[in-house]
């Protein structure tokens, strides 16, 4: 992170704004939206600068820059066009000490001014660091579009009902419960799309069905499914849990990534399993759950893929069930469904395959799986956890009954940078991924729709080489 960001209070304080164009324009009005007393200096003036002179919104001060005119500022933004102009206001401002930002100048400013979403009181700042503002106003665009018009007027009401909140709730973690139940609620909810709605809400009929929903003294666990690793892949159920855990326990295969996206303040626990390697035991991690959630605690249980998908998570539902702990599921995208649309392999395809059967390679300890035929020419199987055990699993699909030329591929650290995509046979694919690293999480694909997605792979690899061809024949005309 190059800058830190932070939210400043300017409201009734003095800043200083040196240029009168139409990009000092652009600031002066940011910072009259924020309640700051504005000075513009400048020898000559925009008209809509003039016009906010004459009406009083700004002192303006017609004359050369001077660095005494930043005595008693609070805050300095140059923006002239003449890059001498705006170093002396940079020289001038560092030292009285001030924040000054010289606009598309990052080597003299002290601070930069993000792309804004104003919902306000909500705020959302977006900042490339300077690499690229049309980047991050794109970026601020598509949040923009996210927000629902009511934000401001619900965040309003939360304000003016934190002190009774308060009051009648004295525990933190009540108070964390309400507001939890709250946003989640139809009114909340109604709010948000329509502002208007927000006077119809009143908080001691609000507080009242909050308490008569009888929300458990215990906490809660969410088993939340963080996807095959593509940070972006992450469900938005899965985000705002993870926004409200208090505690998360994640395993090997969360990203780091991912794993930022959760609370700040949150306590992070490392609960991985790894094969061949060091290990914590799931009925140690299921125990650290239950003792969680007792202690009115909001849990994340943060599993790869899907919990329900070889992640054990029935194992650990059933038992915090049993012990009368309060569980919501969120699945994840499985690696399966995941790694094979990042390698752009189907596993149905028509003509080609009918049924998709998932499989681990580790039935139990270091067991391998068992039973894999009769298999039918139609099926594709994903196997699991399978990387170090790829002669073995050939082997046992050639003694099914599929043929040494059955297409096989191996994904390697599917949807993130890393992806590695290996295409071979059942005869050759464990001699092709030897020089896959061994601790990378992997899936063996077997079946004829491994050749679709060669066939994909080739074609796209030609594309790629016929446009280049053509920018290359462009440059040299």
């Amino acid at each position: 992170m190059e800058y830190l960001p932070i939210f400043v209070d300017v409201r009734d304080r003095p800043v200083v704004v040196v240029g009168g164009g139409a990009i000092a324009l652009r600031k002066v009005e940011l910072l009259r939206t924020a309640g700051a007393r504005v000075t513009v200096v400048s020898p000559v003036l925009a008209s809509a600068v003039t016009k906010l002179a004459a009406s009083g919104a700004i002192a303006v001060i017609h004359a050369h820059f001077k660095p005494a005119l930043l005595d008693g500022a609070a805050l300095v933004i140059a923006a002239t066009d003449d890059a001498q102009v705006n170093a002396a206001v940079a020289a001038a401002a560092r030292v009285r000490g001030l924040w000054v930002n010289v606009v598309d100048d990052l080597r003299e400013s002290t601070f930069i001014v993000p792309s804004i979403v104003d919902r306000s009181p909500v705020v959302v700042a977006v900042s490339s660091g300077g690499a690229s503002p049309m980047l991050a106003r794109r970026v601020r665009a598509r949040i923009e579009a996210l927000l629902p018009a009511g934000l401001g007027r619900l965040a309003d009401l939360a304000r003016h009902w934190r002190k009774p909140l308060k009051e009648r709730l004295k525990r933190s973690a009540d108070r964390r419960r309400f507001w939890d139940w709250f946003y989640d609620s139809r009114p909340a909810q109604s709010a948000l799309d329509d502002g208007s709605h927000v006077a119809a809400l009143d908080f001691d009929l609000t507080l009242a069905a909050f308490q008569s929903a009888r929300q458990p003294e215990r906490g809660v666990v969410y088993l939340v499914g963080a996807g095959p690793g593509d940070p972006d892949l992450v469900t938005l159920k899965a985000l705002e849990a993870l926004g409200r855990a208090e505690v998360i326990l994640y395993d090997r295969l969360v990203s780091p990534e991912i794993l930022a996206r959760g609370r700040r303040d949150a306590e992070r626990i490392y609960v991985g399993k790894q094969g061949y390697g060091a290990q914590v035991r799931q009925e140690d991690t299921t125990a650290l759950l239950i003792q969680l959630a007792r202690a009115g605690k909001t849990v994340v249980r943060l599993k790869g893929g899907d919990p329900f998908i070889f992640g054990r998570g029935g194992e650990e539902v059933l038992e915090l069930v049993r012990q009368g702990i309060a569980v919501q599921v969120i699945p994840g995208i499985t690696a399966a469904i995941g790694c094979a649309a990042s390698a752009r392999i189907p596993l149905t395809h028509r003509a080609t395959a009918r049924a998709v059967t998932f499989a681990t390679a580790q039935v139990g300890g270091d067991e391998l799986v068992q039973g894999l035929g009769p298999l039918r020419s139609d099926q594709t199987w994903v196997i699991y956890m399978g990387g170090r055990q790829l002669p073995a699993l050939a082997e046992q699909f050639l003694r099914s009954g599929l043929g040494s030329d059955t297409p096989a591929a191996v994904v390697a650290n599917g949807t993130r940078p890393t992806q590695e995509v290996i295409f071979g046979t059942l005869a050759n694919i464990a001699h092709l991924a030897a020089g896959l690293p061994a601790d990378a999480p992997s899936l063996l694909i077997v079946g004829h729709v491994v050749e679709v997605g060669e066939q994909i792979a080739k074609a796209a690899e030609a594309a790629s080489a016929r446009g280049q061809t053509i920018a290359n024949a462009a440059s040299a005309a």
